[in-house]
Parts: C-alpha cells; sequence; structure tokens
C-alpha cells in the first residue's frame, strides 16, 4: 500500500468525484480509477459507493479513510522532522490543546517563537486530554496543553499555576447573570451541562461534596463552545473552565465565576526522551524560556 495511493484516496473521499479528484491531482481519470481499483482489491473491500449524488464511502471507507489522514499526517510530520538541521529552522510544529485561558500564553510563546523562525508552520489541534495524549502516543501531536489533573508519566512539561477558574455560563437576560458569584446552592435547582471528563469532573465533585449526587446534569460537553449553544437555547447552563467563554458576545451569554473560588492549573508538555526536529527543539527550549520569566 504505497502512500501517494492513499493520498489519491483522500482527495477522492474529499471531493467525492473522480473526476474532479483527477483535476486536483493532476492526472487522468482512467489511472485514478486503476490505482483505487487496486487498491480496493489489495484491501479484498469495496471503499466507495457510487450513486446518483456523487461518490460515498462505505463503512469500510470511512476506516480506510480515518487510518489514511493519521498516515498522512504522520508522514508529513516525519518529513518536517528532518527540515532545519541544514540551519535554517522551517519545518512544522503540532501542538495540541483545549479550550483554555492558558491558550493566551501558548499565544505569547508562538508569537515570540515566530519572530525567531518566521519559515515554521504550526498546526493547532482542539480536543480533549484523552484525544491530545492519544495523538502525542502515535506522534502526531508534538506540543500538548493540558489541564490538570492529567496524567504526566510519560512527559516533560511546565506548569503554568492557577491560569484558569471555574465559571458557570448563561444568557445574559438571565435573573443570574445579576450576580457577582455563583454558589452550589444557586446550581442545585438548575438543569447543568458539565464536562465530558471524569478527572475534570472530579474538580466539581470536590467543590459540591454531597450535594454532587443531587445535580440535575442535562448534557456533558468536552469542549465549550458547544455547550454555550445548549445554553443559549435553555438547555442547561455550563459549568466549565473559563477558557474562551469569555469571547462570547457578552450581550447574548456572559459567565460568572464559582464561590468558593476555584481556580486550575495548565501543563505544557511533550513527550520524554523522543528526538524532536530542530523546529520542535527550540520550541521546547522557548516554553522553557517564557516558563522561566514567567515565575520570575
Amino acid at each position: 500500500m504505497e502512500l501517494r495511493v492513499l493520498r489519491y484516496f483522500l482527495t477522492v473521499a474529499k471531493e467525492q468525484s473522480f473526476t474532479r479528484a483527477a483535476e486536483q491531482l493532476n492526472i487522468t481519470q482512467p489511472t485514478l480509477s486503476r490505482q483505487l481499483a487496486a487498491l480496493e482489491e489489495e484491501l479484498g473491500t469495496k471503499l466507495f459507493s457510487r450513486g446518483g449524488h456523487g461518490i460515498t464511502l462505505t463503512e469500510e471507507g470511512l476506516l480506510l479513510k480515518r487510518r489514511a489522514l493519521e498516515m498522512v499526517d504522520l508522514s508529513d510530520q516525519i518529513l518536517s522532522e528532518f527540515k532545519g538541521e541544514n540551519g535554517i529552522v522551517e519545518g512544522k510544529i503540532t501542538i495540541g490543546c483545549g479550550e483554555f485561558m492558558a491558550v493566551e500564553i501558548l499565544a505569547e510563546i508562538c508569537k515570540s517563537y515566530r519572530e525567531k523562525y518566521p519559515l515554521v508552520q504550526f498546526v493547532l489541534h482542539t480536543g480533549t486530554a484523552d484525544k491530545i495524549q492519544e495523538m502525542m502516543n502515535k506522534g502526531l501531536v508534538d506540543i500538548g496543553v493540558f489541564l490538570e489533573p492529567v496524567s504526566t508519566e510519560n512527559l516533560d512539561y511546565v506548569r503554568i499555576r492557577e491560569s484558569d477558574y471555574w465559571i458557570v455560563g448563561m444568557r445574559a437576560d438571565n435573573p443570574l447573570a445579576e450576580k457577582e458569584w455563583i454558589t452550589k446552592e444557586d446550581l442545585l435547582p438548575l438543569p447543568l451541562i458539565l464536562p465530558e471528563r471524569a478527572n475534570v469532573q472530579s474538580e466539581l465533585a470536590n467543590w459540591f461534596g454531597e450535594d454532587f449526587q443531587k445535580l440535575q446534569v442535562t448534557f456533558t460537553s468536552n469542549l465549550g463552545t458547544n455547550a454555550g449553544v445548549m445554553a443559549m437555547h435553555g438547555l442547561g447552563y455550563p459549568v466549565s473552565i473559563g477558557g474562551a467563554t469569555r469571547y462570547w458576545d457578552q450581550k447574548v451569554m456572559v459567565q460568572r465565576k464559582l464561590f468558593p473560588e476555584i481556580k486550575a492549573n495548565t501543563v505544557i508538555g511533550w513527550r520524554r526522551n523522543i528526538p524532536y526536529s530542530t523546529a520542535v527543539r527550540k520550541f521546547i527550549e522557548e516554553i522553557r524560556e517564557y516558563h522561566h520569566a514567567f515565575q520570575a
């Protein structure tokens, strides 16, 4: 199975047309069709369903798409890692993170780094800690930004202390928006939207104490943006890290801190004892320098 053919397959999956895919790949349609027919024969399965509305992927095709994307990403990562060894720092740095306030610290680090090494490109993946760690273990992410608690067993890292805090989101016209702080007594009668991660929920469990079992949980959500949409439609109150919520339109959605206040630490980490490209090594140096100055 050649990487080139997998790229052909992904292009057809994206375009949902052999004709458009062939034009984009600058090859003839018969050549493309033969290559993918040979791939189906090699795998012993049908990858495409052809209908009146174009081409769709079979279940086996969807599985191959997921694996092919990982393989292509890893191939691109390998090529990137060998750039920069000639004295010119270039290539890609892949960063995975959630929606935290510490992303602003990450942005400051990236800005400082880009001033020194403008040829380096950043690839940003947004997801939960579990997803980011999975991608790191596969070599698809170089740097991870995690909200604690998170396992750092196989990571080198720096910790940004009290970089975020817990809030409750609500519509701007909600009576609770008149309050400066939100207590657990305010929340007990309300439908709530909680973070999906069990480790993060445990922080809330400690805050609520015995009352945690009394909560009316209508949704769990892995990221805060969609939880905010649910809240806009009156489906619940998201209880989460402040993170990106402060970029909401304050005329529509607002957030109020919990009382007693809960603060959260963030970890910026990378896999221990892994050979990195010049670009990534210098970015790690930038992280350490920023953290040292931040702590001073």
